[in-house]
């Protein structure tokens, strides 16, 4: 990827931002680092690597990346036998334990898609006894500490009995000569210990003088009562620095012996980190991991420019080398087609680097083997060249290197010439480019070439969307739609008289007309369309829901009837029990009086087996089945009352679809049956009289919800009982009410209604999916 791409791109801020995301020297010196790749595998492979870290970013867990280093240069030197300091020691066990809870963090995720982070941490080697021996010689603060040797602890012994014993001579001093003293304090000069001497006592004292004051008043001096001391004690400390230097030595050859194990630690652990801070980069630009091919399509759902505030950016559909390889986005200038030409490649650069692009789930990006771009005034001061000359230097550059493969991008394609010139050069560039199969996005203010995209196959106009009536660009790409001109509109705007403007109108050629008139009915169609698409896309969601809801309560019905069938069964065959019991009592009451009757005893045995043989039998698989054939012979008309065989449940005809079928309503539901499936129980009946007791009106089949919602009480109860008389005649089972929370005054009143009303079986509250206590659903009996 050439390094003037990047440089045109602004990649390098994008740079920025993911190494402010990197927790180590590790991972930020990787992010410097970051350059797009040109192979689809490497970039398959980046993408999921990313997108592993983002899936436990996303769980809002932090993995534990504190202490660690970069260590490298220390282990080479410890490996050609340099001595390291303490400092850099501890640093290695800080890294050390760092890798060891990044590979306990790793292990201890329940997630099991993790297979590129679990590859990883397998190469982590805990090192646990190497950290202990550094932690146990040199404390948190990088001191050596006395426990590193026994002879460093007897050396820092004798060095604290030398130090007690000078200071208690020099205090006698300070007790007993104070007035030869300048201050009563012990100081330290070239490492020695000695008292402030007043110049007049410099005899009195007698010893070494150090170093005296800026006014030569007083002499810093080194009594010889403690010369002696101060050189055993200088000799002490002497044999401890050897002593820590040996210790430092022995560590470093330690390290030294683990030089391959920690330099993997180091590797696996700078890869880690620059995984999850492409991971948190992409978090915090809202991003999706792309779909990547090498195909040269790109598709990108409200994309937008990853440097713009998000809450400033205007988000744009994209979508190229499907139907078309290339977009021409004409328009006035500060209409945003820079920014989106920007958008698309910088988006192309950071899905080429293995990093997540801002834009909705499901995109789709390309691997390019080049990026070529024009855009912006780069005249060269340098080689005296004009604006226009330095675009055409670079077009021919790009020209001789663009093929299948790339990416070209041209910010005003031809500009900086004669306009007729200018845009017949930038159709005969474009024709070149398009016809090497590349993938072209280019901007113009050429009004010629609006209809570029029409006269040529694979090619497609664009414009940036112009509000006329606030004189500001909205920043939306409308792809299909080729730029107009607005300076009519914005002249009228802004006051110019009418006659000034019909007068420029009739200036303008026949052909130019055309094209504008043109391009004002496709943005008007465009828009119509995407607004009908959004009713149509709400209609079909509120039909799945129907459509949901119908065959959940078919299940339901389904499940059971056959429960429903046996139930009624056992409490038929119970009353009829009962009446045959009192059936038998009556018989044997009228036997006691037979002497009074004159019946036979043959009379009432007959009698009680008719009673018996009365019995209707109430099982299902028992029942006569009706003549269907016969039945399917008759022809049924609309209001025709029927009997659904399938079901056994009662229904309308509605209307003839054809000869064998027929479209029903049985209950809520309207269904289409055969005619053999139907048991015609009664004709519609043709009446002169007005029915007394039921109107079926346009408002028969009623909705199975009402909302009451925005409603006066009084209007919103009359409104109920009449929403329920409308269910009793269409025959609901279960309908809602919506009263919302609000107050709750709503609520109650439905509730106290619908408990004395004597055909709602039960009343309840919605769940969770149904409304929850703004939603009342009733049982109609």
């Amino acid at each position: 990827m050439n390094e003037r791409i990047l440089r045109v791109l602004e990649f390098k801020k994008i740079i920025e931002q993911l190494n402010s995301q990197a927790a180590t020297t590790l991972g930020k010196d990787l992010a410097s680092q970051l350059k797009p790749s040109t192979e689809l595998n490497a970039v398959v492979q980046l993408q999921q690597e990313t997108d592993e870290a983002a899936h436990i970013v996303r769980l809002n867990k932090v993995i534990p990346l504190g202490g660690i280093t970069d260590i490298r240069g220390s282990l080479k030197r410890s490996a050609i036998g340099g001595i390291l300091s303490t400092e850099e020691c501890l640093d290695v066990a800080n890294t050390i334990y760092g890798g060891r809870q990044v590979k306990s963090f790793i292990e201890n995720l329940e997630e099991e898609n993790l297979p590129i982070l679990r590859e990883l941490i397998e190469r982590i080697t805990p090192l646990r006894e190497l950290e202990q021996h550094i932690k146990s010689c040199i404390d948190d603060h990088g001191h050596v500490m006395d426990n590193a040797s026994a002879k460093l602890r007897g050396i820092r012994s004798s060095i604290r009995t030398y130090e007690n014993r000078i200071r208690e001579k020099l205090e006698s001093y300070t007790r007993n000569n104070s007035n030869m003293l300048s201050d009563a304090i012990i100081t330290i000069r070239n490492d020695r210990y000695v008292l402030p001497v007043k110049q007049e006592h410099r005899g009195a004292i007698g010893g070494i003088v150090h170093d005296q004051s800026s006014s030569g008043q007083t002499l810093f001096m080194e009594p010889k009562a403690v010369v002696d001391l101060n050189n055993q004690l200088h000799e002490a400390i002497s044999k401890e620095q050897l002593e820590i230097e040996r210790i430092l030595r022995e560590l470093s050859e330690h390290i030294a012996s683990f030089e391959h194990d920690l330099y993997e630690n180091v590797t696996v652990l700078a890869k880690i980190d620059f995984m999850f801070s492409r991971a948190k980069l992409g978090q915090q630009m809202k991003a999706a991991k792309p779909k990547i091919n090498d195909n040269g399509y790109i598709k990108m759902q409200q994309a937008r420019h990853p440097l713009i505030p998000i809450d400033e950016v205007v988000a744009n559909d994209v979508e190229i080398g499907k139907d078309y390889t290339s977009i021409v986005i004409t328009g006035p200038n500060t209409g945003g087609k820079t920014v989106t030409l920007k958008m698309i490649g910088l988006c192309t650069l950071m899905a080429q680097s293995g990093l997540q692009i801002p834009a909705l789930d499901g995109c789709e990006m390309a691997v390019f083997k080049e990026v070529f771009a024009d855009i912006g005034d780069e005249q060269s001061i340098e080689q005296n060249l004009s604006t226009f000359s330095s675009h055409m230097t670079n077009i021919v550059d790009i020209i001789k290197k663009v093929d299948y493969q790339s990416l070209v991008l041209f910010d005003e394609l031809g500009s900086g010439t004669d306009p007729q010139e200018g845009a017949a050069l930038a159709m005969s560039i474009l024709d070149e480019v398009v016809s090497r199969d590349a993938r072209v996005i280019a901007t113009t203010h050429y009004p010629e070439l609006k209809a570029y995209g029409y006269n040529r196959e694979n090619v497609v106009n664009a414009s940036v969307e112009f509000n006329v009536e606030t004189l500001q660009p909205t920043y939306r790409l409308l792809i299909g739609v080729p730029g107009r001109s607005n300076a009519f509109e914005i002249s009228k705007r802004l006051g110019l008289e009418s006659h000034i403007i019909e007068r420029a109108k009739g200036l303008v050629g026949v052909d130019s007309k055309s094209v504008e008139t043109m391009i004002a009915s496709l943005e008007k169609s465009q828009l119509d369309a995407e607004k009908e698409y959004e009713e149509a896309h709400e209609i079909l969601l509120e039909s799945e829901r129907i459509r949901n809801e119908i065959a959940k309560e078919w299940m339901h019905f389904k499940k059971n009837r056959e429960d429903l069938y046996k139930k009624a069964e056992e409490k038929a065959e119970k009353a009829l029990a009962k009446a045959r019991e009192e059936a038998e009592f009556i018989v044997n009451e009228i036997r006691q009086m037979k002497s009074n009757t004159a019946l036979k005893e043959h009379e009432w045995i007959e009698a009680k087996k008719m009673l018996e043989e009365a019995q209707p039998d109430l099982s299902k698989k028992k029942q006569k089945q009706p003549d269907t054939k016969s039945a399917a012979k008759e022809d049924l008309k609309p209001g025709d009352e029927i009997k659904l065989l399938t079901v056994n449940q009662k229904g309308e005809v509605l209307e003839k679809v054809n000869d064998q079928e027929y479209m029903v309503q049985v209950g809520i539901m309207k269904v289409k049956v055969k005619r053999s499936d139907l048991q015609l129980l009664g004709k519609q009946k043709q009446t002169n009289h007005k029915p007394v007791a039921t109107i079926k009106g346009s408002n028969y089949h009623v909705k199975t919800e009402l909302d009451l919602r925005g409603e006066r009480y009084e209007e919103a109860i009359q409104k109920l009982e009449k929403y329920i008389d409308d269910v009793l005649l269409a025959g609901y089972p279960k309908v809602s009410i919506i009263h919302g929370k609000g107050t709750g005054a709503l609520r109650k009143g439905v509730q106290d209604l619908v408990k004395r009303h004597p055909h709602i079986a039960s009343a309840r509250a919605g769940e969770g999916n149904e409304g929850g206590s703004g939603v009342t659903v009733l049982e109609i009996r």
